[in-house]
């Protein structure tokens, strides 16, 4: 039987375990990469550990969060982000240089290599055949040490695509449609492997733009085989020598698929407020919109703006509607300015952000009250914009930009007939991406030797050994698909606090319920109640870090995200499994008791756990747990267990197995 490209990748890398869906393996890793607001608490984890340098082939540390620097303590993470990458042997992206994934493809991404991100969409280049997986900011350090990656094997989709696209239907489309099709729940516990003949008909940015929203599918990662096209891509980023062809073998079997008729497809948008809330733009043709941003680690590249700028071209931006351009890269802006397009797009009333994830996690442009808008990023769940009532809808460039010239939306195709002598702008990539490395430093540049901390870095949180008797109440009772936006905010007011875990904790969970956090502190122990897909979206971990400080000792849910559920464990927090009748029967309030000696079942392999609420009735939990992350749950948490691994032993930390 042949193998799938996933598995070649795999196999190449593994170090531990088997290739059997649901079984846990062990992953050496070539790459990482962090941002600003992960960062900070990823070194301070990685100086705890004790080692002296970066251990994988490559580090990179990115600033794209908090470019703005509203307040000291963003500056100060920066710094100290500086000075970490100069004292640890990374690559630094000064702030304003762009966005992680954009920077990290046009300078790093490379066919074959695994990468491990402390940021949920670090599947992006898997577009350029590289097996990327977002994971939390422990896991990130821990790599760094030169441990193995722990995850458990996924099922490998197979999603054929055939046909080429129309006009005016896009890579984002692609995905969208996906969404459609599949929800966010779609793709949990899977790879998404896109063969097929329609991917010959794909350019590397269209098939990154499809690899990077796989996140919102809920999948560990989204790969392209290399071809031609990747060739071409890495010679125009002066990189061809990378270039390693990567192809299934014809008789690779895969877990299930999904095919998709490229040439059916037409513009579609997601509605709030969810990303796989997706109908044809047709649909909902005619709704004012007040606000228009291009730009994110979607579609926020050079050959993703250029189409924007030339459908403006001659034209202006409807004077009810506010059109910006948020681009991923420092690279792109640059790009495009060489060639008179920021001129141009200015003339036609673009404004031009800096290179930063700002907008998408509502640090900056926020939304008027009571607003629509439009927006090519890949979230738009509730209140993430910066307002809480907000009205976000998904959709390419071209849909943006045709909208933002009707100041309603509007399907590009019936704009073009009205207009007459509007041409779909196609994809165009420039001979070459020679823009500036200025912002770029390497680790034999790095101006800093020594970590530089200021008032508002504070010291890694952690967490005593599981007990055996866990009970308190249910602080609180939540409904399905909560994202980490939800129990860890990324607005500006917030944000500047990720390396503050003691002044962060304070916002826990404040966008269900403003008190929460108060409660939590004076109950002195708890559980959190939920329905599926708890904790998806962001792989920030202080959405399980946080809870963790207040006290809650694990999570009641119907189901997890995968990185949250992992977050869970690297913090000490036990993830139970229940069923719905058991969460609808649970009021937030009850007093829930785990009857079993809690400490003495992590540890021995038992799944079934009883969970008494209110001395009146009981139900099972489940801790589907291998036996790695059972020991880590038992010690306390990820870093506790590697320093219980290396006092015992007297090796140099980590080895993590």
């Amino acid at each position: 039987m042949g193998q799938t490209l996933t598995e070649k990748i795999l196999e190449d890398h593994l170090v531990e375990g088997e290739l059997e869906p649901g079984e846990e393996i062990g992953l050496e890793v070539d790459q990482v990469l962090t941002q600003d607001t992960t960062g900070t608490m990823v070194w301070l984890q990685f100086e705890a550990m004790g080692i002296d340098e970066v251990q994988t082939e490559l580090a990179a540390q990115y600033c794209d969060h908090q470019t703005y620097q509203f307040d000291f303590k963003n500056t100060d993470d920066h710094r100290f982000l500086r000075s970490a990458a100069g004292t640890f042997g990374a690559h630094f992206s000064r702030p304003g240089n762009g966005i992680c994934h954009q920077v990290h493809k046009e300078h790093f991404a490379a066919p074959g290599k695994t990468l491990l991100g402390s940021d949920s969409h670090t599947p992006t280049p898997g577009g350029m055949g590289q097996f990327a997986i977002g994971a939390g900011g422990i896991d990130i350090a821990v790599a760094m040490g030169g441990a193995p990656y722990y995850t458990e094997m996924p099922e490998i989709v197979n999603v054929r695509l055939e046909g080429e696209l129309p006009a005016w239907a896009t890579a984002k489309d692609v995905i969208l449609e996906l969404l459609r099709r599949l929800t966010v729940k779609g793709g949990v516990g899977k790879v998404l492997e896109y063969t097929g003949p329609g991917v010959e008909t794909l350019t590397v940015p269209e098939r990154t733009t499809i690899t990077n929203m796989g996140t919102e599918l809920g999948a560990t990662t989204s790969i392209f085989p290399t071809d031609e096209h990747t060739r071409d891509y890495l010679g125009r980023l002066g990189r061809a020598e990378e270039y390693v062809e990567l192809q299934p073998d014809e008789d690779a079997e895969y877990d299930d698929e999904v095919v998709v008729d490229l040439s059916a497809l037409e513009p579609l948008i997601a509605e709030p407020s969810m990303p796989d809330n997706v109908v044809p733009v047709r649909e909902v043709e005619g709704i004012e919109v007040d606000q228009v941003i291009i730009g994110s680690c979607t579609n926020g590249a050079f050959e993703d703006i250029l189409p924007a700028a030339k459908m403006l071209e001659g034209r202006t931006v409807n004077q009810t509607t506010g059109m910006i351009v948020a681009p991923g890269s420092k690279q792109s802006s640059e790009l495009l300015a060489r060639e008179g397009w920021v001129a141009e797009m200015m003339a036609a009333g673009v404004n031009f952000s800096e290179a930063t994830c700002g907008a998408c996690i509502g640090n900056g442009h926020v939304p008027a009250s009571d607003s629509v808008s439009l927006r090519t990023f890949n979230r738009n769940f509730e209140g993430r914009s910066g307002i809480e009532d907000d009205a976000v809808y998904l959709c390419s460039p071209e849909v943006a930009t045709a909208s933002a010239i009707a100041g309603e939306i509007v399907d590009p195709r019936d704009l073009a007939e009205e207009l007459g002598d509007l041409e779909d702008p196609g994809l165009e990539m420039p001979e070459q991406f020679d823009a500036s490395t200025a912002d770029l430093i390497a680790p034999d540049e790095a101006p800093d030797d020594d970590l530089i901390k200021g008032p508002n870095i504070g010291d890694v949180p952690l967490k005593d050994p599981l007990e055996s008797e866990l009970e308190g109440p249910a602080l609180l009772k939540m409904g399905n698909n909560i994202t980490t936006d939800h129990i860890i905010p990324a607005t500006q007011e917030i944000l500047m606090y990720r390396s503050n875990i003691e002044r962060l904790s304070e916002f826990t969970l404040s966008r269900v319920d403003d008190t929460f956090a108060d409660r939590a502190k004076r109950s002195d122990g708890g559980f959190l109640v939920a329905g599926q897909n708890y904790g998806q979206g962001s792989s920030r971990e202080h959405a399980a870090m946080c809870p963790m400080h207040l006290g809650v000792e694990g999570v009641l849910a119907q189901s997890f995200a995968r990185i949250h559920r992992a977050n869970l464990f690297n913090f000490g927090l036990i993830p139970l499994l229940i069923e719905e009748e058991t969460y609808e029967n649970i009021d937030q309030g009850d007093d829930i008791e785990i009857v079993d000696d809690v400490n003495a079942g992590v540890r021995s392999g038992q799944k079934e756990f009883t969970v008494r609420v209110n001395d009146d009735w009981e139900a099972t939990a489940v801790l589907d747990a291998s036996e790695r992350e059972r020991a880590i749950l038992a010690a306390g948490g990820r870093l506790p267990y590697v320093r219980q691994q290396h006092e015992g032993d007297g090796a140099a930390a980590p080895s993590d197995d």
